[in-house]
């Protein structure tokens, strides 16, 4: 097992939530004329359209539009959860239309949960990542209230030999079912979560978002590279209007 990864497993649980909810610090809105629409290929949607990043997000939409939002969004965050609740649908309008791009890339904040969460929804086809993702958030209270009442039965399955110990927590969380309810069976569920090489390289983003990218708090949107200083859909969608989107 990589420090990175050791790291992560020995987060705690009850990270300060003060974390969730960080604004940007530095902003440079941009400002632009209304951008036309851009069409998909015959007999597509951009909203289904989605390819994994190289810095380990999932990019839904068109790939060369001209406004590309980023958020470094965490699976446990209830700001995050509030921003999917109120905003994937509407956002999803705007990525229809070409103009706006949409990049997740999750950040594991609070250790152990977030990877083990975040590797479930990575366990299907690339387009379903992002479904399953607001899947977690749009269900947030159910996601979190098996971890809030037994957090000791967790935190014993994360002493278990590594290929284990995410199967045993998620049997036990019930998070194999929730999933299992939405297209990922339980063997491919405990597959996934036996998958070590691919839990390392998401405790591996992680570092790097935080290192190399300076990302402290979840959510963190960005706009063409640009902090942007909203983390709710009420704040942020006047800010990709006045960038052009309509």
């Amino acid at each position: 097992m990589t420090k990175t990864l050791r790291f992560a497993l020995a987060a705690p649980l009850a990270l300060a939530l003060a974390a969730c909810g960080s604004g940007a610090e530095e902003t440079g809105e941009i400002q632009g004329e209304a951008i036309a629409a851009i069409p998909a290929p015959a007999g597509t949607e951009w909203r289904s359209t989605a390819v994994m990043t190289d810095d380990g997000g999932v990019l839904v939409g068109n790939p060369d539009a001209p406004l590309k939002l980023m958020e470094y969004g965490s699976l446990t965050c209830p700001t995050c959860a509030r921003f999917a609740v109120e905003g994937s649908e509407p956002l999803m309008e705007y990525i229809d239309s070409g103009v706006v791009s949409f990049e997740l890339r999750q950040y594991a904040i609070h250790g152990p949960l977030d990877l083990l969460l975040g590797r479930l929804t990575q366990c299907g086809p690339v387009e379903a990542v992002l479904p399953l993702s607001d899947q977690v958030w749009m269900n947030y209270e159910t996601i979190m209230q098996p971890i809030q009442t037994n957090q000791a039965a967790f935190e014993a399955a994360m002493q278990r030999p590594m290929q284990e110990r995410f199967v045993v927590a998620a049997e036990q969380m019930g998070y194999l079912d929730f999933f299992a309810a939405r297209g990922i069976s339980e063997d491919q569920g405990r597959q996934c979560l036996a998958d070590t090489a691919k839990l390392e390289e998401q405790a591996n983003f992680t570092q790097r978002y935080g290192s190399e990218f300076d990302i402290t708090g979840t959510p963190t949107f960005k706009l063409n590279g640009r902090d942007v200083d909203a983390n709710t859909w009420a704040g942020l969608e006047p800010i990709l209007q006045r960038a052009g989107a309509r």
